[in-house]
């Protein structure tokens, strides 16, 4: 369980391919750059089968075809499965778009990369939106809720010597990531974090997480970091 991570300082979203994000679909924002250049480092080709877990707008997922791999694409939102074909099809890569829980959507040890850019955001509530936006960003009452669930779905979704690759806030605490995939049988460490201006949910959130010790009064960005994984 290590931490060698590039300080970067904060950037704005690459331009990247061209991809559509209509209402109620996650658009790509820093956390989604942020695993675009993770994956960008990754040896992809067109023996490789990537999984990405939350797929949105479908970014990661045509990242990954167009460095030749052959995707999958998963997403609990029906409105994201279709916007993720439909940006498929823009960039003419092929990617399987699949409607399913982020974690059980798969047959086990088929994969050798996953990408997930999970819900991660701290909530006032613990049970997860079942409807919404919210569902792209709401992880929980420690923000955790999804993240463990990909931590411990990683394992069974790849086979020996696969990688994961997932960025979430260090609000719901890296080192907490790193001990339950190390404990799952990954060897894990944060590869990249950088630094952000808050956005609009914890903008909104503020006070709240404050409150509960999650940020500081006087705070004005958040921590990304990325998670790279791999299966022992």
């Amino acid at each position: 369980m290590t931490t060698h991570a590039r300080p970067r300082q904060p950037q704005q979203p690459s331009r990247g391919p061209r991809l559509l994000a209509p209402r109620g679909v996650y658009a790509p924002q820093y956390d989604t750059d942020l695993l675009l250049r993770a994956l960008s480092d990754e040896q992809v080709g067109e023996r490789t089968d990537v999984l990405d877990l939350g797929t949105g707008t479908g970014a990661l997922a045509v990242a990954a075809a167009r460095l030749g791999a052959r995707v999958t694409a998963v997403d609990l939102s029906w409105r994201a499965v279709w916007t993720a074909r439909l940006n498929a099809r823009i960039n003419r890569t092929p990617v399987t778009v699949r409607h399913g829980d982020l974690c059980t959507a798969f047959t086990p040890g088929s994969f050798d990369l996953i990408v997930s850019n999970p819900p991660y955001v701290p909530a006032p509530s613990a049970a997860l939106p079942r409807r919404g936006l919210a569902r792209a960003w709401d992880g929980g009452f420690d923000g955790r809720t999804v993240v463990d669930r990909v931590c411990d779905a990683a394992p069974r979704a790849l086979r020996p010597g696969g990688t994961l690759l997932m960025v979430h806030s260090a609000l719901c605490d890296a080192s907490a990531s790193l001990r339950r995939l190390t404990a799952n049988g990954m060897s894990a460490t944060v590869i990249d974090k950088n630094h952000v201006p808050f956005g609009p949910v914890l903008r909104e959130r503020r006070t709240w997480l404050c409150e509960q010790g999650l940020l500081d009064r006087d705070a004005t960005h958040e921590e990304l970091v990325v998670i790279r994984a791999e299966l022992r």
